[in-house]
């Protein structure tokens, strides 16, 4: 389970800077200054959970529980939820893509209280 979530946060962390590069050098022209911090929140956010994956295969070889597992489950739902609809949102400009991001935004929160539960249980 440590080597799934370390892959998966090596791909996230992998795209996040493919979506920074593009968002930096090809829609800082094409995109209201909204638009881009969206989509730049959304770079950024992916990158600081990337990193979380690999807390969470780190942690799962150290507590291995079952809320250190789901803890990485909801790093990758809410990642794709969060990062996802501000990504849509900024290219499309379709407003309602922003009611997506609180869930993304609540299942990372989540994310976060699962691995602290997971290590403080063991």
């Amino acid at each position: 389970m440590s080597r799934t979530f370390a892959t998966y946060g090596a791909v996230s962390a992998l795209v996040a800077v493919l979506a920074g590069a593009f968002g930096a050098h090809m829609l800082r022209t094409r995109l209201p200054g909204s638009q881009l911090a969206a989509f730049e929140t959304g770079a950024r956010y992916q990158m600081y959970h990337a990193l979380a994956l690999f807390v969470v295969a780190w942690a799962a070889t150290q507590w291995p529980t079952q809320l250190v597992r789901l803890s990485g489950s909801l790093f990758i739902a809410g990642t794709v939820l969060f990062s996802g609809s501000l990504y849509v949102l900024a290219l499309t400009g379709v407003a309602w893509w922003g009611a997506v991001t609180p869930v993304g935004g609540v299942l990372l929160i989540a994310g976060w209280a699962a691995l602290a539960l997971g290590m403080w249980r063991r």
